[in-house]
């Protein structure tokens, strides 16, 4: 449950961010500057946005990686526990089945 919030928020966190790269491109083209200088800002504007993208994806990469690496570990645990109790019960049948053979 806590994997779908900390996914949620992220979303949420990213739309604020994006929302507010687009308004901050809206506002640079409707203010009163050169050409020259609102390419300069929008440039510097969406080169933040590439970084600010980059260090979430990064973040979410190390997140995703880190939960396979959790469930591999549960899977191996558990695949262990059930090999454990597929023996026990081997056993047990071969011991009860020899116990009515005599």
């Amino acid at each position: 449950m806590s994997e779908e919030r900390s996914c949620t928020t992220g979303n949420v966190l990213l739309a604020f961010v994006l929302g507010g790269v687009v308004g901050a491109g809206i506002a640079l083209l409707m203010a009163p500057q050169s050409g020259r200088e609102t390419r300069q800002k929008i440039k510097d504007l969406a080169s933040d946005a590439k970084e600010k993208a980059a260090d979430y994806a990064s973040h979410i990469k190390e997140k995703v990686s880190s939960a396979v690496e959790h469930g591999k570990g549960f899977v191996e645990e558990k695949k262990s526990l059930i090999a454990t109790a597929i023996e026990a019960g081997k056993e047990a049948y071969e011991k009860e089945k020899e116990k009515h053979a005599k």
